[in-house]
């Protein structure tokens, strides 16, 4: 017998550590070849580790929700033949294909679900599953020791919870309200705590303003209408990002500061010509920023066609590095949800934030009488050590002029 050592692959450029967001093994387990060991996270991307040979686990590294430096060792397996150490860039093919910042789902087979007059033995150990069904069953009331996984190794699957939830095996819940003293203590792990850190960061070394201004976007909304009947099959649907993506585009032009970010350690602000702008997008996981860039290279149905993508690239888990990083401007919009006003975080090391606000029908009015018009918010915030007040208000205001006035933003400079 000997020892395989798995190391910490090198998962991207830049990237000197991932943290451990989920274990599928413990030592004693046996696995085979492929079989995945772990997921890891690093800069907002889940990567799945797989074993590079059959044998028995006898070691892992760090526990969940600790880190692990690129090349350390990982998890060591006794198997057959002589041992020797497995480097990121001597891992066999699957696992360069699990290195990859996004890996690729894993195929399924067919869902097995026990039937309802029949429950399923509960088991003492961790049953397997991704993350993101973690939380859905968790969101669900689900108790993933309930369900049979189709999975490798008996991994539970999205079909495993889709089959579970149809076939009526989820206990009936208690006529009446009934006292509940449990209390459920869940470590901040994964991406939440990406986010949690990402949050800190910027509230703890951002002094932020906040600028709201009421914008009258009936004019808009009537042309994005026309323009969305008279759509092609292939593009799609318009919302009001696009629009705001040109307006910002147009702005920045004119105010260079605003496109930038502030290394406060160094001192110093870069101010980009390129205007990579961030869109903060929920996802299953949660908050995440996928990136258009260069969309002063593009037009509106152009930004609409990207943002498309890389909003669902990270809605489904497939959004590669690039598409998460490098933004110079950030939009945060909770479309229905968005309310009258918001006070949208920085991202940090960015310098200015555009918060999006619902749509109403206001009364407004035009010298004679109120007039019904559509109307939202902008609740945008800036680095107060950067932008001064007046500036904050100068750009939210020709960002106000253009999207009242939205045939300004097809006449070029």
């Amino acid at each position: 017998m000997a020892e395989y050592v798995l190391k910490m692959p090198d998962v991207g450029e830049g990237v000197a550590e991932a943290e451990v967001v989920e274990w599928h093994v413990k030592p004693g387990d046996p696995v085979r070849e492929d079989m995945v060991l772990a997921a890891v996270m690093t800069d907002k991307a889940t990567i799945e580790i797989p074993a590079p040979v059959a044998g028995t686990v006898t070691w892992i590294a760090v526990e969940v929700g600790e880190t692990v430096a690129v090349k350390a060792p990982l998890v060591r397996i006794e198997t057959e033949g002589s041992g020797e150490v497995v480097a990121a860039d001597k891992m066999p093919e699957p696992e360069k294909r699990a290195a990859a910042l996004i890996a690729e789902p894993l195929k399924t087979a067919t869902p097995k679900v026990q039937p309802a007059s029949a429950p399923a033995t509960l088991s003492a150990q961790k049953p397997l599953a991704s993350p993101a069904v973690r939380r859905r069953a968790l969101d669900g009331g689900i108790d993933l020791r309930q369900v049979q996984g189709s999975g490798p190794a008996g991994r539970i699957t999205h079909e495993d919870i889709d089959a579970f939830s149809g076939s009526g095996a989820l206990e009936a819940k208690p006529a009446g309200p009934a006292r509940k003293t449990a209390v459920e203590e869940i470590k901040i792990t994964g991406l939440r705590r990406k986010i949690a850190e990402k949050m800190a960061l910027s509230v703890s070394r951002i002094p932020h303003i906040t600028y709201v201004e009421e914008v009258d976007v009936s004019d808009l909304e009537e042309l994005r209408a026309k323009m969305n009947t008279a759509r092609k099959p292939e593009q799609p649907k318009l919302t009001i990002l696009p629009f705001l993506m040109q307006a910002i585009v147009k702005t920045v032009a004119e105010q260079p500061a605003m496109n930038a970010t502030f290394d406060d350690a160094a001192g110093v602000i870069s101010r980009y010509s390129a205007v990579h702008i961030g869109i903060a997008t929920q996802t299953p996981a949660g908050l995440v920023v996928p990136v258009v860039r260069h969309a002063e290279a593009r037009g509106i149905w152009d930004c609409a066609t990207e943002l498309a993508r890389v909003a669902d690239a990270a809605r489904n888990g497939s959004a590669q590095r690039e598409e998460l990083s490098g933004s110079t401007i950030t939009v945060s919009s909770l479309g229905a949800m968005g309310g009258i006003a918001s006070t949208p975080v920085i991202n940090h090391p960015e310098v200015a934030i555009i918060g999006v606000n619902k749509i109403v029908t206001r009364p407004v009015w035009d010298g004679s009488q109120f007039i019904p018009r559509k109307t939202m918010n902008l609740s945008s915030s800036f680095d107060h050590r950067i932008v001064d007040g007046w500036d904050a208000a100068h750009f939210i205001q020709r960002i106000k002029a253009l999207l009242e006035t939205p045939a300004l933003i097809f006449i070029e400079s």
